[in-house]
């Protein structure tokens, strides 16, 4: 809202409530087609750490919940009321479904909508409908899961069927939990010093809201935080000790620390300067090196390569659960543009890979387009690779997971009982020769 405000009356006249900014966020993102990532440092540079992070929390879980604060909102609204006050209606909800006391949050929601003239007019509507709701506080896991955007979830049907579907939908209406991948391999001892659960894959998943700055071994880099599924395309590269390595596309670094770990000779690239400073700082925080290349990957020049690790650019659908924004500013993709340059990057990475050598090409997508049909288009255009099977059959994973040789498949409905895990295709080639 415009005019600064206590909001809440326990907060100083300003910029600092959390609420106030999340609202904001969410008009962002709802009416602007803004990203969070976007969003977010310029809506929360004014607050503290603690806010900041709190602001990013609520607007995060209201947008996972949209399905299911619209459904409840129906009833109470004769029209769609401004973009704001749906939003801030929206927080409400979600405020009182997690436990939030009724006058607190129909307070602070009414002072809000106060707060700006174009929305003082609606101050009283906030207060009736919230009220109405707090009679019967919302709870959310007795309702049916919010359904994607018409134009993805008919993708997603197309090409998983209804069901599938409808078990991802029910993993992206719960925050996702905190995995972690240590930098010395030990699952194990990541655990036991973090209070999490070691995972068959090798990461570490801790269940609930934790600050990362204060886990143990964070200080001295003992690990990073990355998805389940984003960590399983270096471990099927399986990087060796001395190996010339190249990672493609490679910010934020989750992967590049993983292959340094392993004793490789890294070269990491990525055409934005702003992220490969991103690959550099976590580098330097876990004490690893690589060479840091910031360039276009379908011009550089360099190897041959041991072992080339291509994280394609794609759609990003396998994190949603992680990015309950993406579907609200992209419900339709453009897939053209990007299978394109997918194509033309593991094109160029064939070429940069020496005989002999292992080359790995992942995309964090639910759709085949991205995944499966690139992966079974490429040997076709480069006969000298090859699928190889056994570096999928080395991580000892479930079958059901590899549903075609040398390719894992993974989706946001696998381990559901666990939190799930984002979706991502994984396709291994050996190249022939010496």
């Amino acid at each position: 809202m415009a005019r600064a405000s206590a909001g809440t009356g326990d907060r100083p006249r300003g910029g600092g409530d959390p609420r106030r900014q999340a609202v904001k966020l969410l008009t962002l993102v709802t009416a602007g087609q803004k990203m969070l990532s976007e969003a977010l440092p310029e809506v929360t540079k004014d607050l503290s750490p603690g806010d900041a992070a709190r602001t990013g929390r609520l607007a995060t879980e209201t947008l996972r919940q949209i399905g299911r604060t619209d459904k409840l909102l129906g009833p109470f609204l004769r029209q769609r009321p401004p973009e704001p006050i749906l939003n801030l209606l929206r927080l409400g909800i979600v405020e009182l479904a997690q436990g939030g006391a009724a006058h607190g949050v129909v307070h602070a929601a009414v002072q809000l909508a106060k707060e700006d003239a174009e929305t003082a007019r609606l101050s009283g509507l906030v207060n009736a409908v919230l009220r109405k709701i707090a009679v019967q506080p919302p709870d959310f896991a007795s309702m049916t899961p919010p359904q994607l955007p018409k134009p993805l979830r008919k993708r997603l049907v197309a090409a998983w069927g209804k069901e599938t579907v409808a078990a991802m939908e029910a993993v992206f209406a719960s925050a996702p939990p905190l995995d972690l991948t240590p930098r010395d391999g030990n699952a194990a001892a990541l655990a036991e010093a973090t209070g999490g659960a070691a995972l068959p894959t090798g990461s570490v998943r801790i269940i609930g809201p934790v600050q990362v700055s204060t886990l143990p071994g964070y200080g001295t880099g003992g690990f990073w935080v990355q998805d389940a599924a984003a960590a399983l395309p270096a471990r099927v590269l399986a990087a060796r000790p001395g190996e010339t390595v190249l990672d493609l596309c490679a910010a934020p670094g989750g992967k590049t620390m993983q292959l340094a770990a392993a004793g490789a000779d890294v070269t990491a690239l990525d055409i934005s300067g702003p992220r490969m400073q991103r690959v550099a700082e976590n580098l330097a925080r876990t004490g690893l090196s690589a060479r840091c290349v910031t360039a276009d990957a379908l011009h550089f020049e360099g190897g041959p390569y041991d072992a080339i690790l291509l994280d394609a650019p794609c759609s990003a659908t396998g994190t949603l659960r992680r990015h309950p924004d993406l579907p609200r500013v992209r419900p339709e993709i453009d897939l053209a543009p990007l299978t394109a340059l997918q194509t033309a990057l593991a094109d160029r990475a064939a070429a940069l890979l020496r005989p002999g050598g292992r080359l790995v090409i992942c995309t964090c997508s639910l759709l085949p387009e991205e995944g499966e049909a690139q992966a079974e288009a490429l040997p076709g255009r480069h006969p000298d690779l090859r699928p190889d099977p056994a570096a999928i059959a080395a991580l000892d994973l479930a079958p059901e997971w590899s549903p075609a040789p040398g390719q894992l498949r993974l989706r946001p409905d696998f381990w559901a009982e666990r939190g799930g895990m984002d979706g991502f295709h994984i396709a291994a080639f050996r190249k022939a020769g010496a």
